[in-house]
């Protein structure tokens, strides 16, 4: 799916940020980072049993509310404990707590984990009040099978936890090579209690370096019947020399006749020097200025170029995209995206500089993110669609 209008989305920002501070909780908080800076504490030695490590944010995009994101990762046992808090800048200047998010991973035993993740929020006064509740039990079963059923609840005006949504996940091995996933979700229903609302099957085959997945969406029509709602085909090639991926997402169309409205290709090449390219193809029926005529065209071209060499680690992004005030004319590029990594032995710097066109046409720096960490061992940006399980 194409990202904001600057051609990335906030989840590629967050992946960025975790992937180099090694951060299992970060929650995207829809800001444009002009400035960051991040330091990391761990108090664990090799072999220890206890680990923890600190990490603080601060951030300022222009025109927004400077903020500080501090984030934790504590490990006692079976037990893990990671919190995000973050505060504001009040009128006064001082730094006011906005919102926790704490995440507790238990490990029951070799086949069982639960985790809850607690949303608190903040009011007037900064009196910390529960926000959401989600529980979650993952269950590994013989033959490769798992189980996961996930809670959600939020308070009433009583402050009593009210379930608003559950949700089963079962996955069974049909084959060698080859698993279907049942998912069903829950929510309130007019009559009271929860009821089936949304179901997911997903088919997934491996065979030698390709993978076929297939998602089907149905929706609930409200009398105890089910419609498709989405299809989605994914096919992977994943070999040493190249990594291809080709998806088609058909929905039904006003006449609920299924009708394929997206399509995407990309593929990823290494060169003999290590040089990285991505290329990814978007094509879509809805083209900005432009109606539908019920035929696909291509809307989003994304080129991806990963260079390491003893300066370090280097990636541009350039994001193509229809004029809305000219389609006919092609593709122009809308972003430009350059990720630096450098470490060293005193830590890891990465700093990301981003380049969007404005409304004369031209193309100017909107956001320079830096980040620095005091491990040593460096995070590369990944160019490759992430891989099925």
């Amino acid at each position: 799916m194409p990202g904001n209008r600057f051609g990335m989305g906030e989840p590629e920002r967050s992946t960025w940020v975790r992937r180099l501070c090694k951060l299992v909780l970060f929650t995207s908080l829809g800001l444009c980072l002009s400035c960051a800076a991040l330091a990391q504490t761990t108090d664990s030695r090799p072999g220890d049993s206890n680990k923890s490590w600190t990490v603080a944010t601060d951030s300022k995009a222009d025109s927004t509310n400077p903020t500080r994101t501090i984030q934790s990762h504590t490990e006692s046992g079976n037990r893990t404990l990671d919190v995000q808090s973050l505060q504001t800048r009040g009128p006064d200047g001082s730094l006011k707590p906005y919102q926790d998010i704490e995440t507790e991973t238990v490990q029951v035993n070799a086949t069982t984990t639960q985790t809850t993740t607690r949303t608190f929020v903040r009011d007037g006064n900064g009196t910390k009040a529960l926000f959401q509740i989600t529980k979650e039990e993952r269950q590994t079963l013989p033959g490769g099978d798992s189980k996961l059923v996930r809670t959600t609840s939020n308070p009433d005006a009583n402050g009593q936890l009210q379930l608003v949504q559950r949700e089963v996940q079962e996955t069974r091995k049909t084959s060698p090579g080859a698993e279907v996933t049942k998912t069903t979700v829950m929510l309130p229903s007019p009559n009271g209690g929860l009821a089936p609302a949304m179901q997911v099957e997903e088919h997934q085959k491996h065979s030698g370096s390709t993978v076929e997945i297939q998602k089907t969406t149905l929706l609930s029509d409200g009398a105890g019947g089910w419609q498709v709602g989405e299809v989605r085909k994914t096919t992977i090639n994943d070999d040493d020399q190249s990594h291809s991926r080709e998806e088609r997402v058909s929905r039904p169309d006003a006449d609920g006749k299924l009708g394929e409205i997206t399509h995407t290709v990309s593929k990823e090449t290494e060169g003999a020097s290590g040089e990285k390219r991505n290329s990814e193809e978007t094509y879509s029926i809805d083209v900005p200025g432009v109606g539908r005529d019920n035929r696909l065209h291509m809307v989003q071209r994304v080129t991806t170029t990963q260079v390491t060499d003893s300066a370090g680690q280097r990636t541009i992004r350039l994001a193509e995209q229809p004029n809305p005030g000219d389609p006919s004319s092609g593709l122009r590029v809308v972003t430009v995206t350059t990720d630096t990594v450098r470490s060293g032995s005193s830590g890891s710097q990465a700093t990301r500089t981003i380049q969007a066109r404005d409304g004369s046409g031209s193309l100017g720096v909107i956001s320079v993110d830096m980040a620095k960490s005091n491990s040593a061992d460096a995070i590369e940006v990944q160019i490759a669609p992430s891989k099925p399980k």
